[in-house]
């Protein structure tokens, strides 16, 4: 029971029920109409040789009112008298024949139907047509008015019921049985159709979290297939988030390993050789290794708050300010600044992420300048931008993309103090993308980087 209520619950059960409900609907509608069209298409046929036979009466000889006569096995007559009197013409009419004289038109020999039966023959309304039945056998009747009564006249409906009955019967048995042959066929299709579904299904399922680099099969030009694609680039996705995340917890724990490490030297030393370690030079020591720390988890953290690409109550916030304040922190820690390109820009979202940007930009660009550091902001068709720039090496175009990533440094052999924890640039891009915005990379007037960072403008 269960797992019949399983096939009637899958997509191929629902499908050929949903299908065999409708073509049966259809079927026994149309069997239906048919049935009824055959008996309306013959009983017509029957009504126009009943006009015919009242034609041929109107034009043959006279005929007396009297019983009903059986000109054939399925034709009847019967004239009934003036305002439908019935008459017998071996009483009433003096010039009639002696009843037991041979077979008159109005006698009742060996082909007429007895008197008592008169009334199963009654008169039609002219014009139209009735079923009557007559010895139990039905009959369609019509009726005539003439100067000698009304002429009654019916045709046997026998070989019109056994052919509708037999139409009828075999629809009833034919019906059943395409009803069972559309849905075999319904249900081999639908099965058919639905097998490269089962079969990505059952590759998708085999996939594991370490298996990520396998693909499902592409099948063929169509919308399974375009499926397959999809599924494939989706689990792409799925396997280069993995990769970056566990190179990112692997940088991470390398990165806090570091000072750590160094915080342990030091305590070592200390305990073992007191004279050698002086307590102010360990203090410096864990101060500057500890901030050291407190940075990298802070940017760890704020990463991933970034991830979601959300930003918290978003504002008109003023880059130009922003900028300024960056150009005064810069002149105080005596690095050279050209502010003049500062214009006015306005974005929205928030100021302290985008301050944070900013700053990030401002201190790369210290750390790679020779001698100047440029800022730059305004508006341009619609966005809002920022533009740090310093006349060092600058980066070369293979490695514009890479900058960007979580700890990434370009030059390994610069000490750390000096490269930073390799995850500023990585903000900035978050950032940006939280905002609707984008970071770019070129080479700048001095042949240094510059970076520019876009905004929506806020009105």
């Amino acid at each position: 029971m269960a797992g019949r209520r399983r096939v009637l619950r899958s997509i191929r059960g629902r499908v050929t029920v949903g299908a065999l409900l409708i073509v049966a609907i259809a079927l026994g509608l149309g069997a239906v109409a048919a049935v009824q069209l055959l008996r309306t298409s013959l009983t017509d046929g029957v009504a126009v040789a009943l006009e015919q036979d009242l034609d041929a009466i109107d034009d043959g000889p006279d005929r007396g009112p009297g019983p009903i006569d059986q000109v054939d096995d399925d034709v009847l007559v019967r004239v009934h008298g003036p305002q439908g009197a019935e008459n017998d013409p071996g009483k009433d009419d003096p010039g009639g024949d002696d009843p037991g004289e041979g077979e008159g038109d109005g006698g009742s020999g060996d082909g007429a139907v007895n008197d008592e039966d008169a009334a199963a023959l009654p008169i039609v309304p002219e014009g139209r047509t009735a079923r009557v039945v007559v010895d139990d056998e039905p009959y369609l009747a019509a009726s005539h008015e003439t100067d000698r009564g009304t002429v009654t006249v019916a045709r046997s409906l026998e070989a019109v019921d056994e052919a509708v009955a037999a139409t009828a019967g075999l629809l009833a048995v034919a019906v059943p049985l395409v009803l069972a042959l559309v849905g075999v066929v319904l249900w081999v299709v639908a099965t058919r159709a639905l097998a490269p579904v089962e079969r990505l299904r059952s590759q998708v399922d085999a996939i594991g979290a370490t298996e990520l680099d396998r693909r499902v099969d592409a099948g063929g030009d169509d919308e399974l297939g375009a499926l397959a694609v999809t599924m494939n680039r989706m689990l792409e996705r799925i396997e280069h988030a993995q990769k970056t995340q566990r190179r990112f917890v692997s940088d991470a724990s390398h990165e806090l390993r570091s000072p750590l490490a160094t915080i342990r030297q030091h305590a070592e030393v200390a305990a073992a050789h007191p004279e050698a370690m002086p307590v102010a030079e360990l203090s410096r020591v864990v101060l500057d290794e500890g901030a050291r720390m407190q940075e990298l988890v802070e940017a760890l953290l704020l990463l991933a708050r970034l991830d979601e690409h959300r930003v918290p109550h978003p504002a008109p916030v003023d880059l130009d300010d922003l900028a300024f304040a960056e150009a005064q922190r810069l002149r105080r820690m005596d690095v050279d600044v050209d502010a003049s390109g500062i214009g006015p820009a306005r974005a929205l979202g928030a100021q302290q992420l985008l301050a944070r940007a900013i700053r990030n930009l401002a201190d790369n660009a210290v750390r790679h300048a020779r001698t100047r550091v440029v800022l730059r902001s305004g508006t341009r068709d619609g966005r809002a931008f920022v533009q740090v720039e310093d006349d060092g090496s600058g980066i070369p175009p293979a490695e514009r993309e890479r900058v960007f990533e979580r700890f990434t440094r370009l030059d390994e052999a610069r000490a750390r103090d000096d490269g930073g924890s390799g995850l500023g640039l990585a903000i900035v891009r978050e950032v940006a993308l939280a905002h609707g915005g984008r970071i770019l990379l070129d080479e700048g007037e001095a042949g240094g980087a510059r970076f520019t960072l876009e905004l929506p403008a806020a009105s």
